[in-house]
């Protein structure tokens, strides 16, 4: 990999870790665009360090509140009812899932499901499920002629049982396209969770598990073609961008709904089956270089 083409895919991961289009399929779909190998899930395992320390940075008033408060709790009984402290073990129990499929479904996290076919059907299907969840939550907060505005849960109301529910919407992403924050989100708003306290929490629930599989994918940076260079390199650039995208979308959550985000993932998907279909980009792109 050279210098130039890591400044290129950390770009593309700063951009798109945050956004529900889906980071892991956005560098997938790069490097077959350009005619580059593909970086694989490594590269992109290490890469999301970067932007998770964004994460760390951007929410670090409420992660220090969070770990606080959790730490507190395993002494102090009286704490054990405390909204932080059961937030940190929420976080705990929804990483549960995204932790074992990851390790059984290691090989085709590798393998197949980085099929450009695979991942077309994911942007689609996704982007579908991301609308309808989003105009559930829109008819919510405006009401009706004749329904009244109703009242969406934020993360007080979190329980072990929508905790798990997210948890489990995080491990879709193990598949390229899904969309980590676009999977957790959709899971939210279905659950009747307002845009902001899904995203929020979204990010939160993101940090052990990309931390971790960034950490074990540490060994095999060097191998193949991707050295260390590179991908150091491309993880400071993700970090620079993640943290201006959090920053934005935090913002645009707040006043914007995500169809601008479901109209795009759809098109993509789309265009990505002509493509695949023509034979004008072969659904294993750069595959052989791994």
């Amino acid at each position: 990999m050279s210098w130039f083409e890591s400044f290129i895919l950390g770009l593309v991961q700063g951009l798109t870790e945050f956004l529900p289009i889906s980071s892991s399929a956005h560098l997938r779909l790069t490097a077959a665009f350009a005619g580059w190998h593909d970086p694989g899930a490594a590269f992109t395992a290490i890469t999301q360090i970067g932007t998770e320390t964004a994460v760390l940075i951007y929410f670090r008033k409420d992660i220090v509140r969070i770990v606080s408060a959790w730490s507190r709790s395993l002494r102090d009984k009286s704490m054990r009812g405390d909204h932080d402290a059961q937030l940190g073990w929420l976080v705990i129990v929804g990483s549960i899932p995204i932790g074992v499929l990851g390790i059984t479904l290691k090989d085709q996290i590798e393998g197949p499901f980085r099929d450009l076919r695979l991942i077309a059907t994911t942007l689609i299907v996704m982007g579908v499920v991301l609308g309808v969840a989003d105009r559930l939550a829109a008819r919510d907060e405006a009401g009706g002629r004749h329904r009244a505005i109703r009242e969406r849960k934020t993360l007080k109301d979190l329980g072990v049982k929508d905790g798990l529910i997210y948890g489990f919407c995080q491990a879709m992403a193990l598949i390229p396209g899904v969309s980590r924050s676009g999977a957790t989100i959709s899971g939210g708003l279905l659950m009747g969770y307002t845009r902001e306290s899904a995203a929020r929490y979204s990010f939160l629930l993101a940090i052990p598990a990309v931390l971790a599989s960034g950490a074990y994918e540490l060994k095999d940076a060097g191998e193949g073609h991707v050295s260390w260079g590179p991908t150091v390199f491309a993880t400071f650039i993700a970090f620079g961008v993640g943290y201006a995208v959090i920053a934005w979308f935090m913002k645009f959550i707040t006043t914007k709904s995500f169809m601008p985000f479901v109209y795009y993932r759809i098109v993509l998907g789309l265009a990505l089956f002509v493509l695949v279909g023509t034979d004008a980009l072969s659904p294993h792109a750069g595959e052989s270089a791994e």
